[in-house]
């Protein structure tokens, strides 16, 4: 009890904190007081060595990881909850967007996913000029960004070719703001060439936003669809993700004697203990919270049959370096062929063990398997898939050495190219190797410009002028700031390399 007073006094008296932040960190130390949800004991030692982990999502889940609300549901019929009529009109309609965002929860406190915006407002904007249009969602996306200030949650817009989801892109290019984060449903057979070319002029603007390829999310979904939420996370709408557990497979590597140990012995151990972590906090978070009691359910706004598991993975990259050294062989994860394809395997048998295993209180019975975007204390851990910072090689060959590994990721993988800022100089290349990243098989394309303030974590975004003011001063308005310095500290997400898309830097084509 004397330790917890003493952290909850250093929370009240930092002056690095905003009133809000300080709130936030209190209601967690609280939280986190109370008994974990039952675990077994080899599960509880994992969790406690951190082979398997819980994301620090709280000790009493009371409230979904991610929650994904059909939010035409109070446009078009109102909330008897929240006192609101059905939307008439475009203020209207963004009117009770506003209100309804403070009523959705999440793991941050905060929505992760804000909708599809372009679906829910265009049928409020007949009778609105382009100009008015602009000025309104100018507004709109400032709002955002000043009061709920966390680079988390996250805007969709697309396929189509519309008013709003161009302007929107308009607007984000312009402010260039962390929050909301955006992304943009790709889908030759719907999105025309102009809205693709202006999502990636925008990405070379302000590093947003996420391309999601649809003709391959849309058909693992029904006729609710999906949504992206948060980093790259692809989940049913009117649902959401209950919780999100992962492995650390460096961790597992390590514990092997050979890669035949590995995947016979070690690696199903995990699999199968990460499995019971989840199982126990979708328990608490279904059979003792009273979270599917609220009126979120009751008016429709999300359904308690609409909540997926996201099963994660982290540090391939160094789980295959560890094999192959066991092994005896000297080729790394994104530069050689053979530690490729056993990056390749691992994925698949991931795959295979996570559609194999039936789970209650989870949408379709089964969890989803996800290549996790890190923490910002992952120190020593690659996010995901992905390559290790410094290391990459060219974009094309980067594209090459991963696409195969996004077919085992159904609720998310993504990777971040970071491109030399010559790209502005030739947008084409960079359209050329997103529909090329496409074609091999990414489901998401993610990219950093070299010269931009804005840049992209691991998912989330961040200003570096922010981190500077922050390491200086200790504080910032901005939640996601301070896992943005202390990625940069200990995940050296700075030291991505930049890449040349074409030849303009060669002095044989200058």
């Amino acid at each position: 009890m004397t330790e917890l007073l003493g952290r909850f006094k250093g929370i009240t008296e930092d002056p690095g904190l905003s009133f809000a932040q300080k709130a936030r960190y209190l209601s967690l130390e609280a939280e986190n007081a109370l008994p974990y949800p039952a675990l077994d004991a080899d599960t509880a030692k994992a969790l406690s060595e951190r082979v398997i982990c819980d994301m620090y999502e709280g000790h009493a889940p009371f409230k979904p990881r991610y929650v994904m609300p059909d939010y035409s549901v109070v446009l078009e019929k109102g909330s008897a909850f929240l006192e609101l009529d059905p939307a008439t009109t475009l203020d209207e309609a963004l009117n009770s967007l506003m209100i309804a965002y403070h009523h959705v929860p999440s793991v941050t406190n905060m929505p992760v996913f804000i909708g599809r915006l372009d679906d829910l407002l265009l049928r409020y904007c007949s009778d609105v000029s382009d100009e008015d249009l602009y000025k309104k969602l100018k507004l709109f996306w400032r709002y955002l960004d000043r009061v709920l200030p966390d680079a988390f949650m996250h805007a969709n817009v697309g396929p189509s070719d519309n008013r709003v989801a161009r302007t929107i892109m308009r607007i984000d290019a312009e402010l260039k703001q962390i929050a909301p984060n955006l992304t943009f449903l790709w889908d030759p057979q719907v999105s025309s060439d102009e809205i693709f070319s202006q999502a990636c002029q925008s990405i070379i603007e302000c590093s947003k936003p996420h391309i999601a390829n649809n003709p391959l999310h849309q058909p693992l979904f029904d006729e609710y669809g999906y949504g992206v939420a948060s980093c790259y996370n692809v989940l049913p709408l009117c649902g959401g993700a209950s919780t999100l557990t992962r492995i650390n497979l460096r961790e597992v590597a390590r514990r092997s004697k050979d890669t035949t140990d590995f995947f016979e012995n070690v690696l199903p151990k995990y699999i199968d203990l990460n499995f019971r972590l989840t199982e126990a906090r979708i328990d608490h978070l279904f059979n003792k919270s009273g979270f599917f009691e609220s009126f979120l359910v009751k008016e429709g706004w999300i359904q308690r049959d609409r909540f997926t598991a996201m099963y994660g993975v982290f540090a391939m990259a160094q789980c295959v370096n560890e094999l192959q050294e066991k092994e005896g062989r000297s080729g790394q994860y994104g530069h050689d062929e053979t530690a490729n394809k056993l990056g390749h395997r691992i994925s698949k048998v991931l795959f295979e063990a996570v559609d194999a295993r039936p789970m209650e209180n989870v949408w379709r019975g089964k969890a989803m398997l996800h290549s996790q975007a890190g923490l910002s204390d992952d120190d020593g851990c690659t996010p995901g898939v992905r390559i290790p910072y410094g290391s990459e090689p060219d974009p094309v060959t980067h594209v090459q050495a991963l696409a195969e590994h996004h077919a085992y990721y159904p609720s998310g993988v993504s990777e971040i190219l970071t491109l030399d800022e010559t790209i502005e100089n030739n947008p084409a290349a960079l359209e050329q190797l997103v529909k090329g990243a496409f074609s091999l098989g990414f489901r998401e394309f993610s990219a950093n410009i070299s010269n931009n303030d804005l840049v992209r974590i691991t998912g989330y975004m961040v200003r570096l002028s922010d981190i500077e003011k922050f390491n200086e001063c200790g504080g910032s308005r901005t939640n996601t700031t301070v896992l943005g310095a202390e990625a940069a500290d200990k995940g050296k997400i700075l030291e991505r390399a930049p890449r040349v898309m074409s030849h303009e830097l060669s002095p044989r084509y200058s």
